[in-house]
């Protein structure tokens, strides 16, 4: 992977994550106005916002010598 790609991925990444927070906080305050008895009940969802997916790609492969032990 060059060093431009990396640097993309972990732009993308960044500008995800950025938009996901505003998400939750956005839920967090509608929540609020709507039911602010169950608020503190709702789970975090970051939906769409999810960097999840990019996680590890920015890195080398990793190599296991325990599949295949040399002699």
């Amino acid at each position: 992977m060059q060093q431009d790609d990396k640097r993309e991925i972990r732009r993308l990444k960044r500008e995800i994550k950025r938009r996901g927070n505003h998400h939750v906080r956005r839920e967090a305050k509608r929540a609020l106005q709507e039911n602010p008895e169950e608020a503190s009940e709702l789970g975090v969802n970051y939906g769409r916002y999810s960097s999840a997916s990019l996680n590890g790609l920015d890195r080398k492969p990793a190599i296991d010598n325990t599949a295949h032990p040399e002699d």
